[in-house]
């Protein structure tokens, strides 16, 4: 009997483990509901109080009538007082007394709804605040969540695709050689060129001081005064 407890109690801790496991797998999601479960309830709760304040304005426009009657009655009385009718006045009066039992009643019924109604309206501020801030933690919540997830994606796709990683650096670095080796190319290219042509022996006789000279300013100014000297 013992073992069969113990048993029992093994497959109960496991189903209570599963249970957990799937609570924390949605716990959003469970999260969610219970704010929408809550915010039904309020729903609810404000009909309900729609009907209680309906029931006060009733009471209160009871305890109006009845309080008329009374004055109307009382003003009837002291009419047939001082006429001395006091058999009908006696009966006046006792039909106030009447009134004023069931005034009291309705007034007892308005101050009852009144603080109901007004115990009511707190608790549903107190719950609509309470569902506002736990739906700014739900945002906040779900803003974490997809943070983690994306950085978990990350870690993962670092993980898996570290090798090619690898690769792509490889493929870069065989671009760029390639690209050097073609400038290279052509650099050398042009250089031969331009050792093979005129071009380099122009440059050449340029740099000795023979042959073709660019003329500057000065050179300008001495030829205008030989010329100048010639003339005379």
């Amino acid at each position: 009997m013992g073992i069969f407890n113990k048993i029992v109690t093994a497959i109960r801790g496991g189903a209570t483990e599963a249970g957990q496991a799937v609570v924390d797998a949605n716990a959003i999601r469970i999260f969610e509901q219970e704010i929408r479960d809550s915010k039904n309830a309020i729903e609810k709760g404000k009909r309900d109080l729609t009907g209680v304040m309906a029931d006060k304005m009733k009471e209160e426009r009871k305890v109006k009538e009845l309080s008329a009657d009374i004055e109307k009655y009382e003003s009837k009385a002291l009419q047939l007082m001082e006429k001395g009718d006091e058999a009908l006045a006696m009966e006046v009066a006792e039909k106030i007394a009447e009134i004023e039992n069931e005034l009291a009643v309705h007034k007892n019924a308005a101050q009852a709804f009144t603080g109901k109604v007004a115990t009511l309206k707190e608790l549903m501020k107190k719950a609509e605040r309470t569902i506002r801030d736990h739906e700014r933690e739900l945002n906040m919540v779900k803003t974490t969540e997809s943070v983690q997830k994306a950085q978990m994606s990350i870690n993962a796709s670092y993980g898996s695709g570290i090798g090619k990683l690898g690769d792509a650096k490889e493929s870069l670095n065989r671009i760029k050689a390639k690209q050097q080796e073609r400038e290279d190319r052509m650099k050398a290219s042009e250089q031969l060129e331009a050792e093979s042509g005129t071009g380099s022996l122009d440059e050449k006789l340029k740099a000795a001081g023979v042959g073709e000279q660019s003329s500057g300013g000065s050179d300008v100014l001495a030829r205008l005064r030989a010329k100048k000297s010639g003339g005379q």
